[in-house]
């Protein structure tokens, strides 16, 4: 982990992620997820993560809600700041989304591993 932003290192992560675009307050990464790979629980200080579904459906998880959000195509779901949660494929099969973080600095704070 940096020790200026936390986010998780490439060798850490077992999903594909790619940076579409990354400024001073906001960034556009595309995701994708098969199998049993996840962003594991964590909350951000100050960014918004919006998710949009390009194929599959995603599973969204927020700690302490009984019911998951599942994200299918063309729609999105927002997770707001200091929220704790985990992204993933609802069922397994190859899910592609886009997320859009900001405004404010990234940072990735992990969470319980429950």
């Amino acid at each position: 982990m940096s020790d200026t932003t936390n986010l998780v290192k490439p060798s850490e992560r077992n999903y594909g992620l790619e940076h579409v675009a990354i400024g001073v307050d906001v960034r556009v990464s595309a995701q994708t997820f098969e199998g049993d790979q996840c962003v594991p629980w964590h909350r951000h200080t100050e960014i918004t993560d919006t998710f949009f579904c390009l194929e599959g459906v995603g599973r969204i998880q927020i700690k302490g809600r009984s019911e998951d959000a599942l994200v299918a195509v063309g729609e999105r779901f927002d997770v707001t700041p200091g929220l704790e949660h985990r992204v993933s494929s609802a069922d397994g099969k190859r899910c592609r989304m886009i997320l859009v973080q900001g405004v404010g600095k990234a940072d990735f704070i992990r969470g319980s591993q429950s």
